[in-house]
């Protein structure tokens, strides 16, 4: 099993940038992948981006360019955001993957004002 802590939301202007952090504890050694995924009001969870083991990435066509998914050490998972828009706006969640078994934060909240 893992926990995984997000931090790093917040408000902030169009056009900025945040950096959120995951924090991993647990059996780290036995995650695939990580990855970020939102969900905004009224809508589905959406992927952000993920990192497989080997550091393969897949990133949302709408934050191609703009984000960047990075694994800092074993026990923490980065996504840079830059050039914000509110449609951005929404709660971030921390995913890792161990087998077939998700495992997931409790999401930090990203608000992005126009």
């Amino acid at each position: 099993q893992v926990q995984l802590v997000e931090s790093g939301g917040g408000l902030v202007q169009a056009g900025g940038s945040l950096r959120l952090s995951c924090t991993i504890s647990g059996s780290i050694f036995s995650i695939a992948s990580v990855g970020w995924y939102r969900q905004a009001p009224a809508k589905q969870r959406e992927l952000v981006a993920t990192m497989t083991r080997g550091g393969g990435t897949n990133y949302a066509d709408s934050v191609k360019g703009r984000f960047t998914i990075s694994r800092d050490n074993a026990w923490t998972v980065s996504l840079q955001m830059n050039t914000l828009k509110p449609e951005d706006t929404a709660d971030y969640y921390c995913n890792a993957g161990i087998g077939r078994r998700d495992y997931w934060g409790k999401g930090t909240l990203v608000t992005v004002s126009s």
